[in-house]
């Protein structure tokens, strides 16, 4: 018997982990790929034995390297891609220098692009499930506009997947996390500890997102419960994209003549 197999690139960090060890719930084998080999097969390690969890180190941004991935996970039946691996530079668009522009659309863009090619042999196959991993930024103007401008088109990369590779039985979705508590946050900690305290007040729910939400929900998306959804934006935002909280409460308290 065939066994059925997720991908997962960015798979070291705290998102990554989480949705792979969420997708291992419905998968035979679930592969962690990072550019950063070490720290995947240290969160492989972790999450469960090498025969469940694959370890592979892999630039997304690189076709050859991304055909080496393929190439490992050819074997099973690749039932569900997820494109997380992502990351931003610049906060403003005055410090924005077109090498940064360039490099956030290489990680945040085309390498979605790159990946569902290589591995959209297998998920025709498999009338497969693609997730990929947006943010809130893509949405609306929060800073950091290279990575935002290239995740606003992964989104509408997202819906021409659906559209197109549909008659095949492949669905395509994202997930626009808003804030979420990861390891890359304990800078930003150290240096404020009140931060998340600060964050969180900007959120209807009054909390950030913590990694397991993100992952639930591509579980949910990648999943037979969503067997007739495609080409939709699933927000794990904790109610930022609905309004901002300290705002609506601001304007609440104001009078109006």
């Amino acid at each position: 018997m065939t066994q059925s197999a997720a991908i997962v690139t960015g798979a070291a960090g705290d998102i990554g982990a989480a949705i792979a060890a969420r997708l291992a719930d419905d998968h035979d084998v679930v592969f962690l790929a990072d550019i950063d080999a070490a720290a995947a097969a240290a969160v492989a390690s972790k999450l469960g034995p090498i025969s469940r969890f694959v370890a592979v180190g892999c630039d997304v941004t690189s076709e050859t390297s991304i055909s080496e991935l393929a190439k490992r996970a050819d074997a099973g039946l690749v039932r569900t891609l997820v494109n997380n691996a992502g990351a931003a530079r610049a906060t403003s668009l005055h410090e924005t220098t077109p090498e940064i522009w360039r490099a956030d659309n290489a990680l945040n863009l085309e390498a979605a692009f790159l990946c569902f090619r290589a591995f959209e042999p297998m998920l025709k196959a498999s009338k497969g499930s693609v997730v990929n991993i947006a943010s809130v930024n893509g949405m609306h103007v929060f800073g950091h506009p290279a990575y935002s401008a290239a995740k606003a088109g992964l989104l509408h990369f997202t819906r021409l997947v659906a559209v197109e590779y549909g008659k095949f039985g492949i669905r395509s979705n994202a997930v626009a996390p808003g804030t979420v508590k990861t390891q890359a946050w304990e800078a930003r900690a150290a240096a404020n500890p009140n931060v998340f305290e600060e964050a969180r007040r900007w959120y209807p729910l009054q909390r950030v997102v913590d990694p397991r939400d993100v992952a639930n929900a591509v579980g949910f998306l990648a999943g037979p419960l969503a067997a007739a959804i495609t080409g939709v934006c699933l927000p794990v935002d904790c109610g930022l994209t609905a309004g901002q909280a300290e705002l609506a409460r601001t304007f609440s308290q104001s009078e109006h003549y």
